[in-house]
């Protein structure tokens, strides 16, 4: 009985991470009107400019998105991304830039 209990829950917690991971993942070339608004960040005005510019071509990739939508930089898309939204399949990266090193004054 408890071997059988046991088995229920491993089962059920596997449907439930799947379940997570599914709902999780949504790319903004192909997400809905209400899938866009869903998004903890993404309002009426936001998805309806992400909506209008896919009319014009998918979105490449982050920069493009970053690029053609107003309100959306670096931050967002990191937040967005860590929803688990995706640009053609991909989670945003943020470029890394090096770090200028100072000069020390001269004696």
């Amino acid at each position: 009985m408890l071997s059988k209990l046991i088995s229920f829950l491993f089962t059920l917690a596997l449907a439930l991470c799947s379940a997570a991971s599914l709902a999780a993942a949504l790319d903004l070339n192909t997400a809905s009107e209400a899938e866009l608004d869903s998004i903890k960040g993404i309002g009426p005005g936001t998805s309806g400019k992400i909506l209008d510019e896919r009319k014009k071509g998918r979105f490449k990739d982050w920069p493009d998105l970053i690029d053609r939508i107003k309100g959306i930089g670096p931050i967002k898309a990191a937040q967005f991304s860590a929803e688990g939204v995706t640009v053609g399949g991909e989670l945003f990266q943020p470029s890394v830039t090096p770090s200028v090193a100072k000069k020390s004054p001269a004696p």
